[in-house]
């Protein structure tokens, strides 16, 4: 048949290009859909104007590649051996890393605190270097060999300096309309997504081979090293910050006869919010280890230890998911009684779950302590927003997420120290969280009969 003059070349297109062109739009029209989705998502309210947006979207990848990690080393580590076994397994890889980690973590906040000019490039810098690690454990999870466990120290320091630096970046890109906490609330809930997705990926990829959730998160890290460096350059700014002080730290300032500082300490409802956090970022790493091996050998009933491990899992995610959501609606409430109260209804059914241990209350304790962990959380951050001066509230950030991550270190040792008894054990993760409730309620009312102001060194 003849083609008729003047036709241009895309419009002679055989009808077999035409479907094919077709077929492909219809097979990449969900993937892009989805990624307008997301970033609609994550830029809106003024989001992407600030930069919050690729901040939201960083923390994303970083909880995905974490998330990765984590599924290939609690197989390596946990689950491919009998009990007893694993628990001297963990209790070297807790040696091996945690302790160590003990000694690095009052160093990470400062040491970060002193290169202001530099954040986008240690973001980077820990994206890449969890990218490197990640193949390192791929041959060590295949081997079993020694390389696993400082591979694995590495992991866990360069994760946490992210965090550091991730709390002191985002005050910077504060939309105008957002608070710290809806700001904080938008980042948490990308990385909590994010790992809920990442997390049966990278069980998916392990019955593939051990090592191939690491190549996953190789991937996905090396993403984020890319996405580190599209943050915008505010990020690195550090006009008119200072460092901020902690309460204890004056009484470790020596300066010469009538010279002041003029830094400002955090303040006392900071500080005592500080303590009721980490009592409980304490009883997050006490429960996790303790409950592992605890429901590893003596299952919720009717339940394998897989399904009882994953039942109290999911439970502490989803608590944490909606403590998250609820805290931005609740950000313009009294921190402090927020504080008090999760933390109280925590020490309630802990102390409940030692009375009564069994599966529906063992749910609930991970459910309501995980939620609590996210409300006190954002409570802190808004704390710190309205006590501490703009000039070193990247500072303080820093310091007290570090101090916050040595409680979560701390609490695991505990756990995985104590015998295997369900009563005994959540009756010393009641006392821990009492400790701190205690004494934040103690502090707080000191602070209230002395007019709760910030003093001034």
């Amino acid at each position: 048949m003849a083609i008729p003059s003047g036709t241009r070349p895309s419009e002679r297109a055989s009808p077999l290009r035409r479907a094919g062109r077709a077929v492909a739009r219809a097979l990449h029209l969900p993937f892009t859909g989805t990624a307008k989705g997301i970033r609609k998502a994550t830029h809106a309210h003024g989001a992407g104007e600030s930069g919050l947006g690729k901040l939201i979207e960083l923390h994303a990848v970083n909880g995905a590649g974490d998330v990765m990690i984590t599924v290939a080393l609690a197989s390596t580590v946990f689950f491919s051996v009998p009990t007893d076994e694993a628990r001297g397994r963990v209790a070297l890889y807790l040696a091996i890393t945690m302790a160590p980690f003990t000694l690095l973590a009052p160093v990470i906040g400062p040491l970060l605190d002193r290169i202001p000019h530099g954040r986008r490039a240690a973001m980077a810098g820990a994206m890449l270097a969890r990218a490197l690690l990640a193949l390192t454990l791929s041959g060590a999870v295949a081997t079993g060999s020694i390389e696993l466990y400082p591979a694995a120290l590495g992991v866990l320091v360069s994760s946490k300096a992210y965090g550091v630096v991730r709390s002191a970046v985002v005050p910077r890109l504060l939309p105008p309309s957002f608070s710290l906490v809806k700001a904080n609330s938008r980042v948490t809930l990308g990385g909590l997504l994010a790992t809920g997705i990442a997390a049966p990926i990278g069980a998916g990829l392990h019955q593939i081979g051990p090592p191939w959730p690491l190549y996953g998160a190789c991937a996905i890290f090396t993403l984020g090293v890319v996405l580190s460096f599209r943050l915008p350059h505010k990020v690195d700014s550090a006009r008119g910050e200072r460092r901020a002080l902690l309460a204890a730290d004056e009484e470790h300032l020596h300066l010469p006869h009538g010279k002041k500082p003029g830094l400002r300490t955090v303040g006392p409802a900071v500080t005592h919010a500080l303590a009721a956090n980490a009592s409980l970022r304490c009883l997050s790493g006490f429960l996790i280890f303790f409950l592992a091996f605890l429901l590893r050998e003596d299952p919720l009933a009717g339940q394998s230890a897989a399904v009882s491990l994953a039942i109290v899992g999911v439970a502490a995610g989803v608590g944490n998911a909606l403590g998250t959501a609820v805290g931005a609606a609740l950000r313009n409430r009294a921190p402090e009684i927020i504080i008090v109260t999760v933390v109280a209804c925590v020490l309630g059914v802990a102390i409940t779950a030692a009375v009564f241990y069994g599966a529906p209350v063992i749910a609930c304790l991970g459910a309501v302590a995980g939620l609590a962990q996210a409300l006190a959380k954002l409570s802190l951050d808004a704390l710190i927003q309205r006590d501490v001066p703009e000039l070193v509230r990247t500072s303080a950030f820093a310091r007290s997420e570090t101090l916050l991550q040595m409680s979560w270190v701390i609490g695991g040792g505990i756990g995985i120290a104590l015998p295997l008894d369900g009563g005994f054990g959540l009756g010393v993760g009641a006392a821990i969280v009492a400790a701190g409730w205690l004494t934040t309620v103690r502090g707080l009312l000191a602070a209230a009969r002395r007019g709760g102001q910030s003093r001034v060194v």
